[in-house]
């Protein structure tokens, strides 16, 4: 059983995730945060993952057009929210990074990639966080999540970029899913930078995942919590940084105790682009 006094210490010590940092999410001074800027490349992707919200935008008609988003004065920019940056290729990729650095100086570039179309040989380190998805530890698994059959693929790429630059391995807590699979995947995570364990966002129109998850434990605050808080043990695990400031808030006020009983609203609508088009290259 595991005692909630260790997970209010773990709260307490936690780092935020190196990729929030200078994310309007953690700065409680901002009434209405938006994350920062990002360049959009596509949102197509050569994965079908059962929770996917990309599809579920361009399904709606709300995925961005290609470009770039967000503030002219960026600390940092991700590569990309919408779709899988590396289906125009990773020179292309890398093309894009020296035309942003050549824009706006010194900034930090993020890069979320589902890991199967990347080529570590030729992104080396023009990156400063690269963010992998691994959703499952185990091929068969890794199958059913995403349809395709790259687990080894990703594994391998992961240790291949964990060698160049700052490594993160992001993977989203599915109860009833992937919940068998996370201490495998932390164990893989373990030779990257960070574990990024985020909570999921369900949409209605992914309908095969709504038939596989234990919606009552994907709404519990605690149950990701302890997720957390076993994998500490294996890796070095971070959480969104806006919940965890948000969780800091709230404990500021009432116990752990309360916190462990909060439900979220797990359920989303449309995902919308909240930050203003600017270019395209």
């Amino acid at each position: 059983m595991i005692n909630v006094a260790e997970i209010n210490a773990m709260l307490k010590k936690m780092k935020y995730p190196k990729h929030c940092i200078y994310c309007e999410g953690i700065d409680e001074s901002v009434e209405n945060p938006v994350h920062h800027p990002s360049y959009e490349i596509t949102p197509a992707c050569n994965l079908n993952c059962i929770f996917c919200y990309s599809k579920v935008a361009e399904v709606k008609g709300s995925a961005p057009k290609p470009g770039y988003y967000g503030t002219l004065e960026p600390k940092a920019i991700t590569i990309s929210q919408y779709g899988e940056p590396f289906v125009v290729g990773t020179e292309k990729v890398v093309e894009l990074i020296r035309k942003l650095r050549e824009r706006f100086g010194e900034v930090r570039i993020d890069i979320q990639t589902n890991g199967t179309l990347l080529d570590p040989s030729k992104l080396g380190g023009e990156a400063d966080i690269v963010m992998i998805s691994l959703d499952a530890g185990s091929r068969e698994k890794y199958k059913e999540i995403t349809g395709a059959d790259f687990f080894e693929r990703v594994v391998g790429n992961i240790k291949q970029m964990a060698e160049q630059t700052y490594t993160v391995v992001r993977t989203v807590f599915m109860p009833g899913v992937n919940d068998g699979e996370l201490e495998n995947i932390a164990k893989i995570a373990s030779i990257a930078d960070e574990l990024f364990l985020q909570p999921l966002s369900v949409y209605r129109e992914n309908r095969r995942l709504l038939e596989m998850i234990e919606i009552e434990r994907v709404e519990s605050i605690g149950e990701f919590l302890e997720a957390a808080y076993r994998l500490l043990k294996i890796t070095e695990v971070r959480i969104p940084g806006c919940l965890l400031l948000n969780i800091r808030s709230f404990l500021e006020k009432y116990d752990i105790g309360d916190l462990m009983l909060v439900k979220r609203d797990a359920f989303g609508s449309v995902p919308i682009m909240q930050r203003e088009w600017r270019f395209r290259f």
